[in-house]
């Protein structure tokens, strides 16, 4: 698992509505320990570590992104449905000391596991203070989105430390949680969006996980057009070419040959009409990032151009031709 040595690659444990972010900078202090079958990081901002079993699946794509110029990639690891389930809790619970912390100095805080009812991830909080854990006690058995429960306000005050566990690993953040109309922290942070942890879903669905799936944890390996912070930098074809071989051997076969078939159509000359995508939602996304990866590859050409003002409705300032 050496992707936990790369500074440029991040990760996530998360579900639909609930995600813990871990990232580093290339020149901040890390605690690396890399294994076969997984391996932890850690900094003084946060950590992850991951546990493989032999039935987790690999499962890399690549989506479509606001800029037009851009796309995003990641490789979910997952887990068969049946199998990836955790405490699925509605209920604030306490879970007792946090024995699996990825730091020694954090197993004997206790962990309350905040009773979000997800399926592949516990979403959790770890305290070591008297007022906090008298808090947290007090507000057991209740919903954490009950505004008179005294364990929320107390959460948002004290911005503990959250954890989010599941069957393969963890994500555990220790900055600060921002306040209401506040931004998220650069590096690990987390999101809550309760609309969305209402859907009950383990992922959106906008991403190609096969059917019967869930995913545990994500990792976005370093992407060749941003950084960490999502800057753009100028393409780098090595850390393209890395990715592409994930995706050849860990992504859809059938989403794959479209791929290829757009290259190989834009190439050529062929109109965009020539094509004949296959049935489903993912299609249109896998062109539209083709289409970008090619103008990054190649820059543009009046087959390009043609072919994305069809497929990816790019103006003229989006698309530099």
């Amino acid at each position: 698992m050496q992707s936990l040595r790369d500074a440029g690659a991040q990760w996530s444990a998360r579900t639909y509505g609930a995600i813990a972010e871990f990232s580093r900078d290339p020149s901040e202090p890390a605690e690396v320990v890399c294994k076969p079958s997984g391996g932890q990081a850690s900094t003084a901002r946060g950590g992850v570590r991951v546990e493989l079993r032999n039935e987790v699946r690999p499962v890399a794509y690549e989506t479509t992104t606001k800029n037009r110029d851009q796309w995003g990639h990641a490789i979910a690891l997952c887990l068969p449905a049946e199998e990836c389930a955790m405490g699925r809790r509605t209920a604030i619970h306490e879970l007792g000391p946090d024995a699996a912390a990825i730091r020694p100095e954090d197993r004997g805080s206790i962990l309350f596991d905040l009773g979000l009812g997800t399926s592949q991830v516990d979403v959790c909080v770890r305290a070591s203070s008297p007022e906090l854990l008298s808090a947290l006690r007090a507000g057991e058995g209740r919903s954490i989105f009950d505004m008179s429960n005294p364990a929320t306000a107390a959460i948002f005050k004290a911005s503990p430390h959250r954890v989010f566990a599941t069957r393969i690993g963890r994500a555990e953040v220790y900055q600060p949680i921002p306040p209401a109309d506040g931004k998220s922290p650069v590096g690990p942070h987390t999101h809550l969006l309760p609309k969305l942890l209402r859907s009950g879903r383990t992922h959106p669905a906008t991403v190609p996980i096969p059917r019967d799936w869930a995913p545990c944890l994500h990792l976005y390996p370093a992407h060749p057009q941003k950084d960490g912070l999502g800057t753009t930098k100028p393409f780098n074809r090595a850390e393209y070419d890395e990715f592409q071989e994930a995706l050849a051997l860990f992504g859809d076969p059938e989403l794959l040959e479209l791929k290829r078939q757009v290259f190989d159509s834009v190439t050529r000359g062929d109109p965009p009409d020539s094509l004949v995508a296959p049935p489903g939602m993912f299609s249109r996304g896998v062109i539209r990032v083709a289409l970008r990866q090619l103008h990054a590859l190649n820059g543009s050409s009046p087959s390009l151009s043609q072919w994305r003002r069809e497929y990816d409705l790019a103006d003229s300032a989006s698309v530099h031709d």
